[in-house]
């Protein structure tokens, strides 16, 4: 029988070092070997095989014929998006982004909220040679990013307020809310947000929401807008904003989504 452990739950030893299995491989894009894992996780390879080997042959893992390395399968992803509800949210918004990053010869990615973080669920880079994009599965931070922001500003009270207190237990930070306010009355008076990017030269961030049928925020859809030194991308910012703001009202309305 298992026992309790932190925060009144309960323990499940094997469960518990599968995702630790699961969340450790998710660092080595190479792969790992047993006792690499074993090593990293502060366990015995007794502790690991048996996990590792069922995990493998329900399909989780995959183990390399030539190197013995185990790596993440496709499974995982798979299973998690047709558990979740952003299979759906993907499905309604993945033909608008295409048109999108070829109409407006820039990338764009969908962020949902992930517990205190923002994570990329899906990604459309522009058909042209040169472009930026996040990639799938990337988490960014959800209090200060334009996306993360726009999750946050549409959201109601509760929600938010749940994401920034996950945001600051996951980080060990202390966020400003009177400052958080005063960036979502902006959000909600223009109805995006819209800033250089932080962290890319020559990235502007455009980001705007995406509703539900019940008329909750879903989702953020995002172009990193990349400026050419010789000004030969597509459109300029303003068209790219126009399109984004098309394709948001044409995501949301697939979702079912009725505006006052």
């Amino acid at each position: 029988m298992a026992r309790a452990g932190l925060k009144g739950t309960y323990a499940a030893p094997a469960i518990g070092k599968a995702f630790e299995v699961i969340e450790l491989l998710a660092t080595r894009p190479e792969g790992a070997l047993i006792t690499e894992m074993a090593a990293d996780l502060n366990r015995s390879v007794g502790e690991l095989f048996r996990i590792v080997v069922v995990m493998e042959q329900l399909g989780y893992l995959r183990k390399s014929d030539t190197t013995d390395r185990y790596t993440v399968a496709y499974k995982l992803l798979d299973v998690a998006f047709r558990a979740t509800p952003s299979q759906d949210l993907i499905r309604a918004a993945m033909p608008e982004m295409q048109v999108l990053a070829l109409e407006a010869g820039q990338s764009c990615h969908l962020v949902v909220a992930n517990g205190g973080r923002g994570m990329v669920v899906a990604r459309e880079e522009q058909p042209g040679t040169r472009g930026f994009a996040l990639k799938v599965g990337a988490h960014i931070d959800i209090i200060h990013s334009c996306s993360g922001q726009v999750i946050l500003a549409f959201s109601n009270l509760q929600r938010a307020e749940r994401i920034v207190r996950a945001a600051e237990e996951e980080r060990s930070i202390s966020v400003d809310r009177s400052w958080l306010a005063e960036r979502f009355a902006v959000i909600r008076r223009t109805g995006h947000d819209s800033r250089k990017s932080p962290i890319t030269h020559g990235v502007t961030d455009i980001s705007f929401p995406i509703f539900g049928f019940d008329r909750n925020v879903v989702a953020a859809l995002t172009i990193p807008f990349l400026e050419l030194i010789d000004g030969s991308q597509k459109v300029d910012i303003d068209a790219a904003r126009g399109m984004l703001r098309t394709a948001t009202s044409r995501i949301s309305d697939r979702l079912g989504f009725q505006p006052d």
